[in-house]
């Protein structure tokens, strides 16, 4: 059935159940259906109907999502020239983020500052990296406009819409605070790199939420002009180009892990958002062979994240970037979950075989610093409601993640325990 089919059955049903003998056409006007790149536009409109008829799980569910809209009315705006330092290169405008992964090995002193040689640590977080950089920042943009311009579209009340369009603007386009379109100086090492191609998971693991954000602000927000979804538009466009031919880029699409499914969710996404409809649906199309086949074993799992010292986090992290491009497939008429690969590879394998621990019905066998059971309840719902039984019946087992579940609001896999790196 037809979006536009469901939305008028959908009005009529709520015109009957409410008992009011009146035509659809004097029942509430219906809102727009964002363009959105992973979120399904037309399912929200159909959830903002039902939620202005007074729908009581839907309502419950709002004030969780106003709860992290209110909080966010009071922070930011962030910009990326406020920094202690700028990034290698010396321009403010540029992003810089620290390897989180990598500690000093010797102690600090006046000819030795940072205390190089950097070494590994998998899986551990040097607190360094929260400080001096963009990084905490560029989350709080990406959480932040995501949250307020979800409210505002359930919701109409215009401060959420105007904050999210301050924090967008001060981020990305007033000329005094805004990013370069580039991830040049991401990830990088003290004493040995000014920048790693790695870095750009910094943007690929959540910047189609403020894709996604921006497409719900163009839908008519208060405080969000026409000069400003052009401007946005011409940055988002810069930066597909980026990260489509920048020799940084290049390395991180070659990536075998979750830093490849990172990137093609990424370039697809912003294809999307840009109108480069071709390009989103060949990124797409070629993650079944690229991605799936290699990365996803016959039995579901996914030996690179479980070789991670933090092997659930991984292997959930990996199917949220699977699950959202499968989602931004739909919107260009590729059917990513269908897939099959010739051992029999699938996103519902690999989502299925995390259900025991999901549920909880059995532990996780593999290595874990810090096991969080509710890190899979986005990608259980997400193929849940793409057809998988198993996913469906495991959904009322889930864990809710802190905050609450509000899968019914903004139906697109988050990771719900993120660490960076």
């Amino acid at each position: 059935m037809r979006a536009r089919s469901r939305l008028g059955v959908l009005l009529a049903a709520v015109a009957t159940l409410a008992g009011a003998v009146v035509p659809v056409a004097a029942a509430h006007a219906a809102p727009k259906s964002p363009d959105t790149a992973v979120l399904d536009g037309a399912r929200l409109q159909q959830t903002k109907l039902r939620l202005d008829h007074g729908d009581p799980q839907l309502t419950r569910t709002l004030k969780n999502l106003t709860a992290r809209a209110d909080n966010w009315l009071t922070q930011g705006p962030w910009t990326v020239v406020d920094k202690p330092k700028p990034a290698p290169g010396g321009d403010v405008h540029d992003y810089l983020s620290q390897a989180p992964y990598w500690w000093p090995s010797q102690p600090k002193t006046a000819d030795n500052p940072w205390g190089c040689p950097y070494v590994q640590r998998d899986g551990q977080r040097n607190p360094e990296v929260d400080t001096g950089t963009d990084r905490q920042d560029v989350e709080k943009v990406f959480d932040s406009t995501y949250d307020l311009s979800l409210a505002w579209y359930y919701t109409g009340r215009k401060q959420y819409a105007e904050k999210a369009a301050t924090v967008l603007r001060t981020w990305f386009l007033a000329p005094g605070t805004r990013m370069n379109p580039n991830l040049d100086h991401g990830q990088f090492i003290p004493c040995k790199y000014d920048g790693r191609a790695i870095g750009i998971i910094d943007f690929s693991q959540s910047y189609t939420s403020v894709l996604d954000a921006i497409a719900i602000l163009n839908t008519g927000a208060p405080g969000w002009s026409k000069s400003d979804r052009t401007a946005m538009l011409d940055w988002n466009s810069d930066f597909r180009d980026w990260l489509k031919d920048s020799s940084f880029g290049k390395e991180e699409g070659a990536a075998q892990n979750n830093h490849g499914t990172f990137y093609d969710m990424l370039l697809a996404g912003l294809a999307y958002a840009t109108g480069d409809r071709d390009l989103a649906r060949r990124t797409v199309l070629d993650a079944r062979a690229r991605r799936i086949n290699p990365q996803i074993a016959a039995d579901g799992s996914q030996p690179q994240e479980l070789a991670r010292t933090r092997s659930w986090h991984y292997s959930t992290f990996d199917l949220v970037a699977y699950t959202r491009l499968a989602d931004i497939g739909r919107h260009v008429g590729v059917n990513l979950w269908s897939y099959r690969g010739p051992d029999g590879q699938s996103l519902f394998k690999a989502v299925d075989y995390l259900l025991p621990a999901a549920t909880g019905a059995e532990p996780w066998p593999y290595p874990e610093l810090e096991f969080h059971r509710f890190a899979a309840s986005d990608v259980v719902h997400a193929a849940a409601d793409a057809g998988d039984r198993a996913a469906r019946a495991a959904v009322p087992k889930l864990q809710t993640p802190p905050g609450g579940d509000l899968w019914a609001l903004r139906p697109a896999a988050e990771q719900l325990d993120s660490i960076a790196g």
